[in-house]
């Protein structure tokens, strides 16, 4: 999948999500969207998932 068609998509999810569910639902869906777009991107140049569980982990104690 290229960039264009992934960024059409995330279009089509907001543009839903604000129709259908309000203002509310359309920040909640880029809130997560961009969430995990940062992590996609981290995952992608190298870092691993222990080190997101483990930076959890550290938070809590």
């Amino acid at each position: 999948m290229g960039t264009p068609f992934v960024g059409m998509i995330a279009g089509m999810a907001l543009a839903f999500a604000g129709w259908f569910g309000g203002f509310g639902a359309f920040l909640l869906v880029a809130a997560l969207g961009g969430l995990g777009w940062t992590l996609g991107r981290w995952l992608e140049r190298g870092g691993t998932v222990r080190d997101v569980r483990d930076a959890f982990v550290r938070g809590r104690r």
